[in-house]
């Protein structure tokens, strides 16, 4: 309970105490086994008390601003240059993704995650993605 507490005052946590982090559908190189349209399957159940004490997360309260800082700069329609990002993968808006939760989660979550390709990302902000994903009402 105190990774918690501290979670909310903003400070987080990287002790033991943090919930762990689900695995996905992932091929043993690191890459999805999905199929179209980078469609990794179905997220491991998380288990029943994952989400109970998540934080109410949002488009506008979290994934708005995280996305921009952290994925439209080859993930926006207007991105000048998206370094080889699929032309099918934006996320300009809500919707587009939560069309791809799945495949976000994927890369972005995890020990190792593979997106962004350089990292950036604080152990916080992926928390709450995941969180704001996996808990969130989808279109949120």
């Amino acid at each position: 309970m105190r990774w918690w507490i501290l979670f909310m005052l903003g400070c987080g946590s990287s002790g033991s105490d943090a919930p762990p982090l689900p695995k996905f559908d992932e091929a043993a190189d690191g890459t999805d086994s999905g199929g179209p349209a980078g469609d990794t399957g179905p997220l491991q159940d998380t288990g029943d008390d994952f989400c109970d004490e998540a934080p109410v997360l949002n488009w506008n309260n979290f994934g708005q601003g995280f996305l921009t800082e952290a994925c439209q700069s080859c993930h926006a329609e207007s991105a000048p240059d998206r370094y080889g990002a699929p032309e099918d993968v934006v996320f300009d808006t809500v919707a587009q993704t939560w069309d791809q939760a799945d495949r976000v989660l994927a890369r972005a979550i995890g020990d190792t995650p593979s997106m962004p390709p350089l990292g950036g990302t604080h152990a916080d902000d992926r928390l709450k993605l995941e969180y704001w994903l996996l808990c969130g009402s989808p279109g949120s």
